[in-house]
């Protein structure tokens, strides 16, 4: 049996199954995404989804969707399955699902009286295109098949609409199609590997409805193209393929590509290979750059996201060639000290306080997995002084080192810490100053770059900032220690200090270097296991708080309002584990080995194989946001990799 796998009473269930949902991208990044029964409920799913270079280089969805309709004795059986107003769904194809397992393909068992027809599905790895495999089990009497395309050429973050402006030619290719709705596009390919017959019939299906984009406050109603439907007899025992790219394929290729591409793949048939897996899936090549998909399916690249999950997703791994390639993309990028916060080119955004100190972090995990701690200041070493200091004589953003040599930073209206939710216009929690996790991660960026230094015998740079690191554990101590609270402010603002037990002060535990003794990060441990500490990672606040926020829903606004306000983040985790392991060393792995474990079960929840976002901070920790986020799958990752170095 699967690792993963569902049975017909949880497909048909639709309360369960609209619940679960499967993604598949490739390092083109293209990707496609629905629900475990292919009933799309939001917005960003779609059977093929694609950067569009011509129209604005983001993500679109060309396939939104593919109905297969098995034809016997003169019935028809339609497989697809989509809701409409009124609670409506039509057709009701789920109610012919027996089976639903991962392995070795993504496969789906349909059974319609004496007929039982699979479905397997592949993204290929490089091109952007999904090959589908159908195979006829059994079948008493003759059988066709037709399958009718459901189309947007839209912007994943828009919605289609009835138009007069749709392209409505098509031409023939080898065994199929290719049509393109509007101008600037690419081409869009629908073949066979066997003869088919096309009847065009182009119309629009109105008012298809996605619950999540419903549920999330947004616009939900959707108005698909159908260009026509294509028929093909099937044998008893005989397979097809089926190929929606945006090139075309030769159609005796077609069983070829399918096949090559398990060789490509980690198998989802564990724990540790879900998570690589899903790992691979965030890395995304573009000509000479390799970029860090920060979640799906509605994230770009972030440039934070891309430090904080680059050694979980790369090193731990092994693939030290795609960390070096990450990092000198980002090198390459940046603006003066500071790095894209999202965006590229002449639309990045460099709004950020932490994501180069982020980049000092990554640096020492890549000298550490590569032994190349001498070559580090040669490479980098004029960025790294670029960056310290700018920080320590101010930048944009009011970026500045204060007397004490601690890092403040914030303008109104703006947040620039990892906590940047906004609700009606106003950051939740903007922590305008001296952010904790800024300033331990300013200290270690000092100090581990005094290490490089000295083995690139930079006595100058050793001398002018060795005076600073000394002074900062003092400074660090004195303005974010309470002896009796027993852990660190948050941040800290003139004379107003805020003591919010929040995950932030986490960051100061588990650096390399760190500002405090390791009796304060043993007390700082304790208070984060005692209030933030769930099975899905760190609470954003303490259940305690009058603010607290058990649940993430509604509208956006209550939704953002909820985000940094209790909402549980995997990717703290990692941080929380090496620090405790740091202070209990043998004697702390069997708690990690726990936290570790418990996440096996969200393997069938939320995202199929991955890790979500976010939880909600109130039992049952429901998965919340992005099905797949880089920097949660890449800690787990590092979870793991820490359980193996501390035994």
């Amino acid at each position: 049996m699967s690792y993963i796998n569902f049975d017909k009473s949880q497909l048909v269930n639709l309360e369960y199954s609209l619940n679960r949902e499967l993604l598949r991208a490739n390092r083109a990044g293209s990707y496609a995404n629905s629900t475990i029964i292919n009933c799309n409920t939001r917005k960003y799913h779609g059977m093929l989804i694609t950067p569009q270079p011509g129209i604005d280089h983001e993500n679109h969805v060309l396939l939104s969707s593919l109905d297969e309709t098995i034809i016997q004795m003169e019935s028809d059986f339609n497989l697809g399955i989509h809701k409409f107003p009124g609670g409506k769904y039509n057709p009701k194809g789920h109610k012919y699902l027996r089976d639903f397992v991962t392995e070795p393909y993504p496969k789906m068992t349909y059974r319609v009286g004496g007929v039982i027809l699979t479905k397997e599905m592949v993204f290929t790895s490089k091109d952007d295109r999904m090959i589908i495999k159908y195979t006829l089990v059994e079948a008493h009497s003759p059988t066709k098949l037709r399958f009718t395309p459901f189309l947007a050429f839209r912007n994943i973050h828009s919605l289609s609409k009835e138009n007069i402006f749709v392209d409505k030619k098509y031409e023939k290719v080898a065994n199929g199609i290719k049509v393109r709705m509007y101008q600037g596009y690419t081409d869009l390919f629908l073949q066979f590997s066997n003869d088919v017959e096309y009847t065009h019939v182009p119309d629009w299906y109105y008012n298809i409805e996605y619950q999540e984009e419903m549920n999330r406050g947004y616009d939900y109603q959707e108005d698909l193209y159908v260009p026509g439907f294509f028929e093909l007899e099937i044998k008893m025992g005989e397979s097809i393929y089926f190929a929606a790219g945006t090139q075309e394929l030769a159609p005796a290729g077609m069983k070829r590509a399918f096949n090559a591409e398990l060789e490509k793949r980690i198998p989802r048939d564990s724990f540790i290979h879900c998570l690589i897996n899903s790992a691979q899936q965030f890395i995304v090549k573009k000509g000479k750059s390799t970029e860090i998909m920060a979640g799906f399916p509605w994230f770009g690249r972030s440039g934070r996201s891309t430090f904080v999950s680059l050694p979980g997703l790369t090193l731990v791994n092994g693939d030290i060639q795609t960390c070096k390639s990450v990092i000198d993309t980002m090198v390459s990028e940046m603006n003066g000290p500071l790095f894209p916060l999202f965006g590229s080119g002449s639309s990045a955004i460099y709004s950020a306080a932490d994501t180069s100190l982020w980049f000092f972090w990554t640096l020492q995990q890549y000298a550490d997995f590569t032994g190349e701690h001498h070559k580090i200041w040669k490479e980098y070493g004029k960025k790294m002084k670029l960056i310290l200091e700018s920080y320590r004589k101010g930048m944009d953003f009011n970026i500045h080192m204060e007397p004490d040599g601690l890092i403040y930073a914030g303008v109104h209206g703006m947040a620039l810490t990892w906590m940047d939710a906004f609700s009606n216009g106003k950051p939740v929690t903007p922590r305008m100053g001296k952010a904790v996790e800024i300033n331990a991660l300013w200290y270690n960026a000092i100090r581990f770059s005094l290490e490089v230094a000295a083995l690139a015998c930079d006595q100058k740079f050793i001398e002018e900032w060795e005076p600073l690191a000394e002074m900062i554990p003092d400074s660090f101590f004195k303005a974010f220690w309470n002896p009796e609270k027993h852990y660190l402010a948050d941040y800290i603002d003139g004379e107003y200090k805020d003591w919010a037990v929040r995950p932030n002060m986490v960051i100061a535990t588990s650096l390399p270097y760190s500002p405090v003794k390791e009796e304060i990060r043993k007390e700082i441990l304790s208070r984060v296991k005692q209030e933030l500490l769930t099975p899905r990672g760190l609470r954003t606040l303490t259940p305690k708080s009058p603010v607290y926020k058990g649940i993430y829903q509604g509208n956006q606004n209550e939704r953002e309002a909820a985000y940094h306000q209790g909402s549980v983040s995997p990717w703290l985790l990692g941080h929380f584990v090496e620090g405790y392991l740091r202070i209990h060393g043998k004697s702390g792995i069997s708690l990690v080995k726990t936290i570790y474990a418990e996440f096996e079960p969200v393997m069938t929840e939320h995202g199929i194989g991955t890790i979500s976002e976010i939880y909600d901070g109130d039992p049952p920790h429901q998965g919340r946001g992005a099905i797949s986020q880089s920097s949660s799958v890449a800690e787990l990752l590092r979870i793991g990799y820490l359980i193996k170095k501390f035994e």
